[in-house]
């Protein structure tokens, strides 16, 4: 699994992410190649959380009923 596909797995805009903070995109995309997924969902849970917040995929252009 790439880095990509896990954050898309937790509703994380990959690119939003990418072109907003690079940097922290790029620390957290070589942490992941180095831990088991598992691992690094625990290592990160509430930084993701605040994350999908912020990047939310599919969160622009959606519609609201």
């Amino acid at each position: 699994m790439s880095f990509d596909d896990y954050l898309i797995a937790k509703k994380i805009d990959a690119q939003r992410f990418r072109q907003a903070e690079p940097t922290l995109y790029t620390e957290w995309a070589v942490l992941f190649e180095l831990v088991h997924p598992d691992s690094f969902t625990v290592q990160k849970k509430f930084l993701l959380n605040a994350l999908r917040r912020q990047y939310l995929l599919g969160s622009e252009g959606r519609m609201t009923y």
